[in-house]
């Protein structure tokens, strides 16, 4: 069955960084778009960043120039490279293959 195993998130201060790395199996990934999204409390999940299975890029306005996403076909991974984080940046975030699959998401906390 198609499994998205997200890791790395957890505590960091405000201006630090975060990677935050999602592994699939189940599913051919170099086919798959692959997404971060992200939900924070009372808040409805958002789009924060995705790639196609070509490597092209988008990302949600207030993630622009701070995050990073990227892939590794050989690896089934996607990372999401957060920089310059803020408080409002707290939230889990969620991998997402083919707006049809997720994972059960990773906390990420910025607090001093």
């Amino acid at each position: 069955q198609v499994q998205l195993v997200e890791s790395g998130g957890g505590l960091v201060q405000p201006g630090g960084s975060l990677r935050l790395s999602c592994a699939a199996s189940g599913i051919l990934f170099r086919l798959y778009a692959m997404a971060w999204y992200r939900q924070a409390p009372g808040k409805q999940r958002e789009l924060v960043a995705d790639i196609s299975s070509s490597g092209s890029t988008r990302y949600a306005d207030s993630m622009k120039g701070r995050f990073s996403i990227s892939r590794d076909n050989a690896k089934n991974t996607v990372y999401l490279q957060m920089n310059s984080l803020k408080p409002e940046d707290t939230a889990v975030y969620y991998c997402n293959a083919g707006k049809t699959h997720w994972g059960q998401g990773t906390q990420v906390t910025v607090s001093s």
